[in-house]
Parts: C-alpha cells; sequence; structure tokens
C-alpha cells in the first residue's frame, strides 16, 4: 500500500526550504482576539478552502461558557469567528453549572444544515448523555434541539463521523459497556435503529474515527482522568466487524506526548498529510490547557507518530509536512532594556537569566535587534518565557516599526513555555522585535526567541 505519510528524516537545507509558519505543539497559540484558542476538545470541519476549528470555551473553567469557531487557511494563524452556543441565563442543558463537552460538526448534504453533537453532562457528570443542535452555517448561531442517552445507555466522551456516502455516525463512551459506534438518520438529529453498529467491550473515552484509503481508524484514550496515557487506535475496512487489537501510535511511555486524543484530521490532497488533534489539559486551570497537534504517519494499516518541538503542515497538496526549520536563538537578557525592564534569575532559562519586569509599572520595553532572516516573509518566531500567575499574562509586540500585535503567554510551570508569534520578517539581519506591556499589566519573563533562519 502506498504510504499516507512518507516519513523522512530532515536534514537542516530540507527543513529551511520548507520554512515558514509552523504549528508549536503545547505552546500558547494566540488568535485573532488577542487571546490564547479557547477551542479545546474540539474538532475542524473544512469548507472551501477553510478549515474552521470547534471546541470549548474553557475560559472560566470547566462549566460551559461557549462552544466557539474559529476558521484558518492554514491551520497555523486563527480568525475568532464567535461563539455557536452560549450558556443560557436559566436552568436545562445549556444552563449554569452545566457541562457540555467536546463538541463536533458535519453538513448534511441533503438538508443543507450543519449539526453538532456535544457530550451533555450535569457538573457531577451523572447525567451522561449527549447533546444535539442544528445551524445554517458553519460558524453562526445554532438552534439546540435535545439531549438524551443513546439507545438508554451512558455517553460521556463522544465523536461524531460522515462516511463518504454521506452516512453519519456517532461515537458514544458508554461508561459501563463500553466504546459504541451509532449510526445516525439521514438528517443526522437522532440515532438510526435499536442497536450499535459497533461495540467495544474495552473502556476507552474521548473517541475520533476517521477513513483513509478505504481503511477506517479510530482513536481513543484509556480512562484516567485529567492525567494522560498512551493513546491507542484500532483498524478495519468495516464499521461493523474485523477491528484489530488496540495498539500504541505515540512512543511507549510518552503519554502520547502529554495529550489526550480530540480529532485526527486529513489535509494535503495527493501529499496524504494526517494530523492528530491532542488536549493538553491542565486540570487545576482549564483555560491554561494547551494544544499539541502533530503529523501522523499511516501505511498499511499501522500509525506511528514522533512528538516535533514545531513543524510546518504545508497546506499544498502536493507538498508533506516539514519538520522544524534551522533556528536562531537571541537570548532575553542580551536585549536592551528600557523603563524598568531587567534581568530576572531563571532556572530552567538557556542563560541562567531572563528579560523580566515586562511592562507593569515601570513600562518596561525589551528590544531584539539584529534578527535575521535569510529568506525574508511570514514565519512563526517561537518565544521562550516564563508566566508564574494564575491567568494569562500579554505582551505588545512590533516587528520593524509596524503595527503592534498583542499576544498572549499562559501561565506555566518548569521549564519555560512557548508562545508563537506570526510575524513578516525582512530578508537580513535588519529586524527588530520589541517586547512592551499592555495597559499598564505586566508581560512575560522572556528566556529568548526562537527564529527560523529561512
Amino acid at each position: 500500500m502506498v504510504s499516507l505519510k512518507l516519513l523522512a528524516v530532515f536534514s537542516s537545507t530540507i527543513a529551511a526550504a520548507h520554512a515558514s509558519l509552523q504549528i508549536v505543539p503545547g505552546g500558547t497559540w494566540t488568535a485573532s482576539d488577542s487571546t490564547h484558542l479557547n477551542a479545546h476538545g474540539g474538532g475542524i470541519i473544512a469548507l472551501n478552502g477553510t478549515y474552521y476549528l470547534i471546541g470549548e470555551d474553557k475560559s472560566q473553567g470547566s462549566a460551559f461558557l461557549n462552544v466557539n469557531c474559529y476558521s484558518s487557511k492554514d491551520l497555523v494563524r486563527w480568525q475568532y469567528e464567535g461563539a455557536l452556543l452560549s450558556r443560557t441565563g436559566s436552568s436545562g442543558d445549556l444552563g449554569p453549572n452545566r457541562i457540555i463537552e467536546r463538541p463536533k460538526v458535519v453538513y448534511n448534504d441533503k438538508t443543507g444544515k450543519f449539526v453538532m453533537w456535544m457530550h451533555v453532562d450535569s457538573s457531577d457528570y451523572k447525567d451522561a448523555r449527549v447533546g444535539v443542535a442544528v445551524g445554517d452555517s458553519v460558524c453562526g448561531r445554532y438552534s439546540y434541539i435535545k439531549s438524551f442517552r443513546p439507545l438508554g445507555f451512558q455517553s460521556r466522551d463522544m465523536g461524531l463521523f460522515k462516511d463518504d456516502d454521506g452516512s453519519a455516525y456517532l461515537l458514544t463512551e458508554d461508561r459501563e459497556n463500553g466504546l459504541r459506534i451509532n449510526k445516525l438518520t439521514a438528517d443526522y438529529l437522532d440515532l438510526s435503529g435499536t442497536s450499535s453498529t459497533y461495540l467495544w467491550k474495552d473502556h476507552l473515552e474521548s473517541p475520533t474515527l476517521i477513513k483513509l484509503q478505504g481503511r477506517y481508524y479510530v482513536f481513543g484514550s484509556h480512562l484516567t482522568g485529567w492525567d494522560t496515557n498512551d493513546n491507542v487506535y484500532s483498524t478495519s475496512t468495516s464499521l461493523t466487524s474485523g477491528w484489530s487489537s488496540w495498539q500504541t501510535f505515540a512512543d511507549v511511555g510518552s503519554h502520547t506526548y502529554n495529550s489526550q486524543t480530540t480529532y485526527i484530521l486529513a489535509y494535503g490532497g495527493s501529499a496524504g498529510n494526517v494530523m492528530y488533534m491532542g488536549d493538553r489539559w491542565v486540570s487545576k486551570n482549564l483555560q491554561a490547557s494547551t494544544y499539541v497537534w502533530l503529523p501522523l504517519t499511516v501505511s498499511g494499516g499501522k500509525v506511528s507518530m514522533k512528538n516535533y518541538v514545531s513543524w510546518v503542515p504545508n497546506l499544498d497538496t502536493a507538498t508533506a509536512w516539514a519538520g522544524p526549520p534551522e533556528e536562531t536563538s537571541y537570548e532575553g537578557e542580551k536585549a536592551a532594556y528600557a523603563g524598568g525592564a531587567k534581568d530576572v534569575s531563571c532556572g530552567g532559562c538557556s542563560g541562567g537569566k531572563a528579560a523580566g519586569y515586562v511592562g507593569g509599572d515601570g513600562n518596561g520595553k525589551v528590544t531584539f535587534s539584529g534578527v535575521r532572516s535569510d529568506a525574508g516573509g511570514m514565519t512563526t518566531v517561537r518565544v521562550k518565557y516564563n508566566n508564574g500567575d494564575s491567568k494569562p499574562r500579554f505582551a505588545q509586540v512590533t516587528v520593524n516599526g509596524g503595527q503592534p500585535v498583542k499576544l498572549a503567554f499562559e501561565p506555566n510551570s518548569g521549564d519555560p513555555a512557548s508562545s508563537s508569534l506570526n510575524v513578516e520578517l525582512k530578508a537580513g539581519t535588519g529586524n527588530t522585535i520589541v517586547f512592551e506591556g499592555v495597559s499598564g499589566g505586566w508581560g512575560p519573563d522572556i528566556d529568548r526567541l526562537m527564529v527560523p533562519v529561512r
């Protein structure tokens, strides 16, 4: 069988040739509204060359607030489009202190409607139901219809899949009996029939299903609460039978690189690019949870995945994804300071120090000059930082005197975290990147900038 993704060892020359906008797994991901992406437990639906990311808003913790929608042409820069469902002031499934998780959307070609399914629950997770809503546009407001227990069984984590023939299926985690595939009615608004299409007696959650070159793949996570584990997959040429035994696809013991499956996206046309989408949950501070998106290698019914500090998805239909580009490091403590900015000690930082006191009362300002880019153009700079607060910090970033952008920095502990700065750089060494505070607030402590050379 032809490999769906040719795994290669990327030399610095090859990586540099593909260096452009990058996905940075586990980093702060600032959207167009200048806040960290809030689409946890989400999925992607692609329409006419645009990708729509739909997921949970965790900005106020675990209780339901919104189901958010973002759009992107490149899987890196995300435009906030709005909330599809929002908390109501009254009782009911969307009321205060309710749980709405793992929303997924498919388009029904027959009805012309977008249909959303989701996990609906009480704060103690005893309701264990699925809910369904319908909308006229992918990122418009949806009308909530109902919730229920599918076929009378519990359902917590769920997934949604549309097959080549237009049939749609709901995956449900039945805590008492196992993982189910359930066929939906022609309008996608209810279950079809009185029995499941397939039932695994294995107890797995966070299920997602994809079909690649005539073969089905189901991915899921073991039941370990908020803690991560080695996620697994099963494959078959039929939804009703012949499923393989569960196997890991990331390095054993890596706990799927500290993430939990939420969705698998096929993109890239003839290049056969496939992307794993996972959540890195921060259970004590859910709004600080991040996203681990990585390229998958799928060949001959086998799936594998390696970890990368960053990678280039390459949306060209004939271009395979590329590994991390060659980078130059610019230390924060070697940048120019103004206002109250000064060195701070940082045990995990590359030089033992970081540029601190950005913004705040002293209006601290940190300027990186002589930043090199051989080719110029739009690229992703990884900002390595520390934020010891419980809430995000922000910085105003100006590149080459252009329009300032507001960049988010989620809380972290231990070694410095990454925040992605997508910027236009000039060819040569004449680039300048300036970090300042926002509205008198404190920015992060900046360990260093990691800038692609090409």
